[in-house]
């Protein structure tokens, strides 16, 4: 994906337009490398099933606004209950670990080890959780992970929905809706936007989601098919309420939130992190 504003100085923040002599040459004052990881998979009849791009596109906006830089994004993600549709491309939880390792290796061993994850599938994060603490057991590296979905805080969902701020949020609804409306508006078919469908029951107990039901009002977990609690994969939220101005507001704020974060984390040493204060700005060495 080229980068959709070019900077008047040709000065790009990713990593995939770059020579290795420009990386190099960047890289003498370190900087943190956003890891963008994300998914191909259905997201409601209405947007395109590819929502890597809503995640390398954030990555790169990030990366620019912060000065970082991003790596390519890795277009496929882990998640075993959306196989039931057609069109998407899911990794073994084996795979999409060594996957992962190898990424981050292939920084670390040239000492690059500024490193944040910049995450846009929410099911990735267990096993994100796994390749970091190995990583940290082998090579002593704290390598942090963000969420870029969840790092939207309840006071800007309660300015953009009001007090419909709980029921949008959901796989096919919000935020992603917007977001896709904001970027890639050619790509979102609003006539195609349509409600989650009632859910049934499993063992006479209501469907609570793909991971399981209530027996008693207590959490009992099944391994369902996303197909199983919504025909068209709506597992939850509401599209109708999105829009490009929403979906500018959302991106604005995950954008902001990641440039300073990656301000803040170029302070520190990531093999020091715990023992010791910031490094002292000028002395990144």
């Amino acid at each position: 994906m080229a980068d959709q504003n070019p900077r008047p100085d040709g000065r790009t923040f990713s990593i995939a337009h770059m020579t290795h002599e420009a990386f190099a040459r960047r890289m003498e004052k370190p900087a943190v490398i956003l890891i963008p990881l994300a998914s191909q998979e259905e997201q409601g009849p209405h947007a395109p099933m590819g929502d890597f791009m809503l995640t390398q596109r954030l990555a790169e906006l990030s990366a620019e606004a912060g000065d970082g830089l991003s790596a390519p994004v890795l277009p496929f993600g882990h998640a075993e209950f959306f196989r039931a549709m057609a069109g998407g491309i899911q990794l073994r939880a084996t795979t999409f670990t060594a996957v992962l390792e190898d990424i981050l290796t292939s920084f670390l061993d040239h000492g690059h080890n500024r490193l944040l994850i910049f995450n846009g599938h929410t099911t990735n994060a267990p096993l994100i959780d796994q390749v970091c603490r190995k990583l940290r057991r082998e090579q002593g590296v704290l390598i942090p992970s963000l969420n870029i979905w969840q790092c939207v805080p309840d006071s800007l969902w309660t300015s953009l929905y009001g007090e419909e701020a709980g029921r949008v949020r959901g796989h096919g609804g919000e935020p992603m809706t917007s977001v896709y409306m904001h970027l890639f508006p050619g790509l979102v078919n609003a006539k195609a936007i349509r409600s989650p469908a009632p859910r049934g029951t499993v063992f006479g107990m209501p469907i609570g989601g793909v991971s399981g039901s209530r027996f008693e009002g207590l959490p009992v977990q099944i391994p369902l098919d996303c197909t199983e609690v919504d025909p068209a994969g709506m597992l939850g939220g509401l599209a109708s309420l999105a829009s490009a101005e929403k979906g500018q507001a959302i991106t604005n704020h995950i954008v902001d939130h990641t440039a300073r974060l990656i301000r803040h984390l170029s302070r520190f040493d990531p093999q020091d992190a715990l023992r010791s204060g910031p490094i002292p700005q000028g002395d990144k060495s």
